[in-house]
């Protein structure tokens, strides 16, 4: 087992956030705890309002924790400044939202591409990879098609693509199938699997489909603040 593989690709240890609310706060987690392991798809079932978009934003670093400490691999994000932060979620963080939020006037693989040209990548290494996992995801015949000419699924596939395509450590999805019609879900569901157990990647899920949810290799909810494994 590599060094990578022998620890949480993320580790909340004990994180807590709270929001000013009027002369008080309201306390979102309360010391919650959550390891994803490389290569393990972890669901996230939480109804509005619980702090799913909160665990989100703190695993994605776009907020950081009033207390406790959220890893990424094996560094402390916590006292990380924006520059440090922003290396992180460029290097190691993919994101696939419920909306593809494609670039409209790109093709598909310059939408893949352009992560990695500002990653440093050169165009052609760029290109071949952008190529290789847009081909590994069903979509070699359509590299050359802009966002509005592809599918609602299609679109959802290339956002996949270039949530990866830096190769991250972890990827978190925010409702990914949200938008797609049963079919569809299962179908870009199934894409996204596969590239996780290729990629050896960890992922972290937020979803409200209960069927592809007991899909995945664990199932977690917020309670009281805190992260509660679910059978």
């Amino acid at each position: 087992m590599s060094a990578a593989q022998s620890q949480p690709a993320l580790y909340l240890s004990k994180v807590e956030r709270r929001y000013p609310q009027g002369d008080s706060f309201l306390e979102v987690l309360r010391g919650a705890d959550l390891a994803i392991w490389p290569g393990e798809i972890v669901a996230l079932i939480a109804p509005s309002g619980t702090g799913k978009s909160t665990l989100l934003h703190l695993a994605g670093l776009l907020e950081k924790p009033d207390g406790g400490q959220v890893f990424v691999g094996s560094k402390p994000t916590a006292s990380m400044n924006d520059q440090e932060r922003t290396r992180v979620r460029r290097e190691e963080l993919g994101f696939v939202y419920q909306f593809h939020h494609l670039l409209p006037e790109f093709s598909a693989l310059e939408n893949v591409v352009i992560p990695q040209l500002i990653r440093g990548l050169s165009r052609t290494e760029a290109q071949d990879r952008g190529t290789q996992l847009l081909t590994f995801l069903g979509l070699g015949k359509r590299l050359d098609h802009r966002p509005g000419e592809l599918s609602g699924g299609e679109q959802q596939r290339v956002a996949i693509a270039r949530a990866v395509a830096n190769a991250p450590r972890l990827l978190l999805a925010d409702e990914p199938t949200g938008n797609l019609d049963p079919n569809t879900a299962d179908r870009v569901f199934q894409t996204l699997v596969a590239i996780v157990r290729a990629s050896k990647l960890a992922a972290l899920i937020a979803t409200h489909n209960m069927d592809l949810a007991a899909r995945m290799d664990r199932r977690v909810t917020i309670r009281d603040g805190l992260i509660v494994q679910l059978p």
